[in-house]
C-alpha cells in the first residue's frame, strides 16, 4: 500500500482547469440554499389543537368536516413537495463537497495509485473493472451509513431542532472555524493511528471483503482533507431539519468521491491527463479554508438574532466577510503565504481571473454597508433591518405601508421588513382582520431561515408583490425559533407533553398542529372570520410573478 506511480501529464492546461472547476464548486458546496430551512413531518404524530389551551387562543375547528380534509390534504401535499425540494438540494450539495474532497491533496494522488493497485491484482481489464465498481460501492456504502447513523442517534425532532438552538449553532460555528483553521494549514484532524493500520491489514486479505476495508482506509487517511467538507456538510443536512437529510447529503457526496475511481478502471487512458501533484493541491485546501470561515459566520448570526443580543448586525457580518474574501484575493496573487504552502513563481491565468472574481466579490459587497440590497447574498446576512447606518431609506421604500393599524404585541422585540408593518401575535392580527375584514398572511418564519431573509429582500419587494400583501392582506409573521420567554401565564404543556415556554415554541407548536408543516417560510393565507385556510398553503417561491399569482388566488377565493 505504501508505493507510489510517477506519472506525467499530457495536458499542463488540466491544471489551470482543475483549479477553475474547483473555485466554482468550493464556492457553491457549503452555501447551497436548500428548499426550505426546516422540513419534514416525517415520524412526528399531530395532534388538534386544543380549543380551551392553544397557542392561538382564537383558533376554531370548522364544522364542515369536507371542507377540513381538504385543506389537510392541501397542506400535506405542501409539505411533501417542500421536503424533496430539500432533499435534492442537499444531495446537490453533497455532490458538489465530493467533487471539491477529490482535488484534496489527501486524495487526488491516490486516483493513479488505487487504479494501478487494481491492474496489478487483476488478470483482465474486466476484473479490474469489477473491483473499482466494488471499491465505488464501498466507498458510498461507508458514507452512507455515516449518515443514517447521524440521523438514527439524534432522529427527527433533534435535527430539526439544531438549527434555532443557541447551544448547538454556537457549537457549530466553534466547529466551522476549527475547520477553516485546518484547512489554511493551523494543523490537521486526523484519526487514530491504530484504525488506520487495522483498516490496512484487513485490506491485504484479497477478495470483497479486502476491497471494503481498503476503501475504509481510503476515508480514514484521507480524514484530514475530508473531514472538514464532511463535517460542514453533516451540519447543513443536519440544521435543515430533514430527516434523511445526512444520509442523502453522505450519498451525493460518496458518489461525487466513488465516480472518478470507476471511470479511470473503464478508460484507464484518462490518467495520462491528470495534472501532476503539486503545490496547487495545498491552494486549494487554503481557499476551502476561506469559505468555511465565511461560513461558520452565519451560525453565529443565528445564536444573536434568536437572543436578540444585536451583537452582529448586518453591517459587522458584512465588513467581516468583505475582509475574508479580500485575504482569499491577495492569497490568490500570492501577496499570502501560508505554512504548507509552496513557493509561487508566477500567477497563471486561471488563477489571476479567480482573483480578480473574489476580490470583484468584496468590491460588491462595499455599498452594502450603507444599505444597498446586495441580493445575490440577501439569503445569508442578517436582516436588513437590523442595519444601523442605511442610506437607502432616504432614496425612497420599496413599498408603501398600508396598514396603519399599531400593531402592539412584541412589536419591540422584532425587526419589521422594510416596507411592511406586520403583525407578530397570531391573535392580536387576526382581531384587526376580521375588524377591517381582509384575510390574513401568515408567515411562519424564523431567525436562522435563509430563505425567508431572500424572500423578504428579493420577493416581497416587488411592486406587485408588496402592493398585494398590504393592500389585500393583514400581514402576520411568527418566529418560530425565537428564544424569548413568555409570560408564566401564557405558558403551558401540549396534549403531547410539550412545554411552551417560549414565542418560538407557540408558533411552532400551532404551525404543526394547525397546519401539519415545520417547515420556514411557510405562507398560509387564512379566512379571518373562518380562520381556514383559502387556498393550498406554500413555502419559498423565488419568482415574484409566481408569487404574486398565488396571493391574487387568495384574495379572489376570499368571501368575508
Amino acid at each position: 500500500m505504501a508505493c507510489a506511480i510517477i506519472y506525467k501529464p499530457n495536458h499542463q492546461i488540466m491544471r489551470r482547469i482543475c483549479l477553475f472547476v474547483l473555485f466554482i464548486v468550493a464556492s457553491f458546496a457549503p452555501i447551497v440554499s436548500y428548499g426550505q430551512d426546516t422540513v419534514s413531518t416525517d415520524g412526528i404524530v399531530f395532534t388538534p389543537v386544543a380549543p380551551t389551551k392553544a397557542p392561538g387562543s382564537t383558533i376554531r375547528q370548522q364544522d364542515n368536516s369536507k371542507s377540513d380534509a381538504n385543506s389537510a390534504n392541501n397542506i400535506a401535499g405542501a409539505s411533501k413537495k417542500q421536503s424533496h425540494q430539500s432533499l435534492w438540494a442537499i444531495f446537490l450539495a453533497g455532490i458538489l463537497g465530493g467533487f471539491a474532497a477529490l482535488l484534496m491533496p489527501c486524495i487526488f494522488p491516490m486516483l493513479p495509485f488505487t487504479m494501478s493497485y487494481f491492474t496489478k491484482q487483476s488478470h483482465s481489464k474486466s476484473r479490474a473493472v469489477r473491483m473499482a465498481i466494488c471499491y465505488g460501492l464501498s466507498i458510498i456504502a461507508i458514507y452512507v451509513i455515516l449518515g443514517l447513523t447521524i440521523t438514527v442517534i439524534f432522529g427527527a425532532d433533534t435535527l430539526n431542532n439544531l438549527a434555532t438552538n443557541g447551544v448547538f449553532n454556537m457549537l457549530f460555528f466553534v466547529l466551522l472555524v476549527a475547520f477553516a483553521a485546518s484547512f489554511l494549514g493551523a494543523f490537521e484532524i486526523t484519526l487514530p493511528n491504530s484504525w488506520v493500520n487495522k483498516m490496512d491489514e484487513n485490506a491485504d486479505k484479497g477478495g470483497v471483503l479486502g476491497i471494503f476495508f481498503m476503501a475504509t482506509t481510503l476515508s480514514l487517511v484521507s480524514f484530514s482533507c475530508t473531514g472538514p467538507i464532511i463535517g460542514t456538510l453533516l451540519v447543513q443536512a443536519a440544521v435543515s431539519g430533514a430527516l434523511l437529510g445526512p444520509a442523502v447529503g453522505m450519498l451525493g457526496f460518496s458518489l461525487a468521491l466513488a465516480l472518478p475511481f470507476t471511470l479511470f478502471a473503464l478508460f484507464p487512458s484518462l490518467l495520462k491527463s491528470l495534472p501532476q501533484s503539486g503545490g496547487w493541491l495545498n491552494s486549494i485546501k487554503v481557499v476551502l479554508g476561506f469559505l468555511e470561515l465565511a461560513l461558520s459566520l452565519k451560525f453565529l448570526s443565528n445564536v444573536d438574532l434568536a437572543y436578540h443580543w444585536h451583537l452582529f448586525d448586518r453591517e459587522v457580518f458584512l465588513v467581516l466577510w468583505i475582509v475574508i474574501f479580500t485575504l482569499m484575493g491577495f492569497y490568490l496573487l500570492g501577496k499570502l503565504r501560508f505554512a504548507h504552502d509552496s513557493t509561487l513563481s508566477y500567477i497563471t491565468v486561471p488563477r489571476l481571473f479567480l482573483a480578480i472574481g473574489v476580490l470583484s466579490f468584496s468590491v460588491y459587497m462595499v455599498p452594502g454597508l450603507w444599505g444597498a440590497p446586495l441580493k445575490s447574498i440577501s439569503a445569508f446576512l442578517p436582516p436588513k433591518a437590523t442595519q444601523d447606518f442605511d442610506l437607502s431609506i432616504s432614496i425612497g421604500n420599496t413599498a408603501m405601508v398600508i396598514n396603519n393599524a399599531r400593531p402592539e404585541k412584541y412589536v419591540n422585540l422584532f425587526d419589521k421588513p422594510k416596507g411592511f408593518n406586520p403583525f407578530f401575535d397570531y391573535d392580536e392580527g387576526l382581531a384587526y382582520a376580521r375588524k377591517i375584514k381582509k384575510p390574513v398572511m401568515i408567515d411562519f418564519t424564523g431567525h436562522a431561515c435563509v430563505n425567508c431573509r431572500k424572500m423578504e429582500e428579493n420577493i416581497w419587494p416587488d411592486k406587485q408583490v408588496s402592493e398585494a400583501i398590504n393592500e389585500g392582506y393583514v400581514l402576520i409573521q411568527l418566529y418560530v425559533d425565537d428564544k424569548t420567554d413568555l409570560p408564566a401565564g401564557e405558558q403551558f404543556v401540549t396534549p403531547e407533553g410539550r412545554k411552551i415556554k417560549t414565542i418560538g415554541n407557540k408558533w411552532s407548536y400551532l404551525q404543526t398542529s394547525r397546519f401539519l408543516a415545520n417547515s420556514q417560510p411557510f405562507y398560509v393565507l387564512v379566512n379571518s372570520q373562518t380562520e381556514q385556510p383559502i387556498v393550498a398553503p406554500k413555502g419559498a417561491d423565488y419568482d415574484a410573478m409566481s408569487f404574486y399569482k398565488y396571493l391574487k388566488s387568495g384574495l379572489n377565493a376570499f368571501r368575508p
